[in-house]
């Protein structure tokens, strides 16, 4: 139990932890909004909350799309809602050379699964000493994901967690395996199903990706009844509005109810 994520979870009652917030930093209203708002119901429930934003979206379907503030002012922003909220924090990074400096702001750092298979970056954030999160790419199978972990091994980090987030399955579309789950803890490492992206449809809007949200309640469930540790949900005051990824986004006034029920299956699962 020298791991980070399982530290979160060790309990006398079961739980799962969070990690929750909208996909990219829009400004320091909203995020700080939504942050404050999650803080306060997982503080209801119980649940051990990592506050997520990301400050650059690099991977967005059209040139044009909404990015985010960028590194250095993202960052800031970031900062300022972890001391204020007095909250963990996780974000991406994309280059090697971004680890050092987020790991100053950063309580986690997050390897995006378009990226899961850069070996400089993986090893340049392990190299931090900070925990970890890597996303499985939805090209790889469960299985590959060992070949992760033993980069993150040769940086002789021990606190990687592994992400689940669906599938490519044709076009536009992706599909969850909840087999994944229990191979991927067999490798020795805690796993966070991602709710959120696994209902996303890739470039499903010719120019950005559409997303199917009513979908997220039933694999939550799923996940939790199937043995992951964490869940990840990216989540949005007004989604409908959102500048990034709103189509995949749970409406922030739904989060308590679908936690509260998550809690009761986790109780009941053990």
């Amino acid at each position: 139990m020298d791991n980070f994520f399982f530290h979160l979870i060790n309990k006398p009652t079961p739980v799962f932890f969070l990690v929750a917030g909208p996909c990219v930093i829009e400004n320091l209203e909203t995020t700080f909004k939504i942050a404050s708002h999650l803080k306060k119901i997982t503080g209801r429930l119980g649940i051990p909350f990592i506050f997520k934003a990301s400050f650059d979206k690099a991977n967005r379907t059209s040139i044009h799309s909404f990015r985010g503030p960028g590194f250095n002012d993202g960052l800031n922003i970031l900062n300022t809602i972890k001391n204020k909220l007095n909250i963990r924090i996780i974000s991406d990074i994309h280059l090697p050379d971004q680890a050092q400096k987020a790991a100053k702001v950063l309580d986690i750092i997050q390897i995006p699964a378009f990226l899961c298979r850069q070996t400089d970056l993986i090893l340049s954030a392990c190299n931090t000493g900070k925990p970890v999160n890597i996303k499985k790419g939805q090209f790889l199978s469960p299985l590959e994901c060992n070949n992760i972990l033993n980069k993150a091994k040769e940086a002789g980090n021990k606190n990687i967690c592994i992400t689940e987030r669906g599938s490519s399955f044709g076009y536009n579309n992706l599909v969850v395996d909840f087999r994944s789950i229990p191979i991927i803890k067999d490798l020795g490492v805690p796993v966070v199903f991602d709710a959120t992206h696994s209902v996303q449809l890739p470039g499903g809007a010719k120019n950005s990706s559409a997303g199917e949200r009513q979908f997220i309640p039933v694999l939550s469930r799923a996940a939790i009844a199937a043995g992951a540790d964490g869940l990840f949900i990216e989540t949005h005051p007004e989604p409908e509005k959102a500048l990034c990824d709103g189509p995949n986004s749970l409406p922030l006034s739904d989060m308590e109810n679908l936690l509260s029920t998550l809690m009761a299956i986790k109780k009941a699962v053990g």
